[in-house]
């Protein structure tokens, strides 16, 4: 056997029915109770407990223990990338669940991925910066122009903050309902973190859904452009 990553582990952990929902549900960034997984999953919660244990184990969810209640969440934003790039290349592939729903162009619109901004405005947002470059894009890396540098502080993203986190200040991600890349890292956290504090949009409630205000598309656009221009 070789040495190296034990990319079945994972996958088998990912590729159960039950888990792949559980971990789906964690998407949103949000921590969930086991009894909102098992929901989530359609499963009971003595059932939910074992497969929480199996990701648990596997390094792919964290616990967190809040008084008498436990948590769930994603162990971090690589797990999201991951899960995002699964689901664009099952759409790819024609494997897709008859799950409809008016949720579902919402979710295409805009939602948010672990932490950042995904959908039509996400890729828009990445490709407009990419076309101002503000962003730079070669051979798998992402990285901040000067030029991006001064628009992201006149909007109000304090750089200096995220360069000294150890999480990579730029990241694209693989969009599953586009199928092109968004922008994740810190810099798509805070961005996302952005348009909730300026009110141009708000998480849609027990939703990944981010809905704009109409103002806020407005002034979204004219950064940004939107989807179709």
């Amino acid at each position: 056997m070789k040495a190296g990553p034990d990319m079945a582990m994972v996958a088998a952990l990912v590729g159960d029915p039950a888990r792949s929902n559980m971990l789906t549900a964690l998407m949103s960034g949000r921590a969930l109770t086991a009894t909102e997984l098992a929901q989530e999953a359609g499963i009971t919660p003595q059932t939910a407990s074992s497969h929480l244990a199996k990701l648990e184990a596997g390094g792919l969810i964290l616990p967190e223990k809040q008084g008498r209640h436990r948590y769930y969440r994603l162990s971090g934003p690589d797990v999201a990338a991951v899960l995002e790039g699964l689901m664009g290349l099952a759409a790819r592939a024609g494997h897709l669940r008859t799950r409809t729903g008016p949720s579902d162009p919402e979710l295409r619109r805009a939602r948010v991925c672990y932490d950042h901004l995904a959908g039509d405005f996400g890729v828009r947002m990445l490709d407009t910066m990419t076309e101002k470059r503000f962003i730079r894009r070669h051979k798998g890396t992402v990285t901040l122009t000067p030029d991006g540098e001064r628009f992201m502080t006149e909007f109000g993203i304090d750089l200096a903050a995220l360069t000294g986190s150890r999480r990579p200040l730029c990241k694209d991600c693989l969009d599953w309902s586009v199928r092109r890349s968004h922008l994740a890292g810190a810099l798509g956290a805070a961005i996302l973190d952005r348009l909730y504090e300026l009110k141009w949009a708000k998480r849609r409630t027990e939703s990944r859904v981010v809905a704009f205000t109409p103002k806020g598309e407005l002034q979204f656009k004219a950064l940004f452009g939107t989807p179709n221009d």
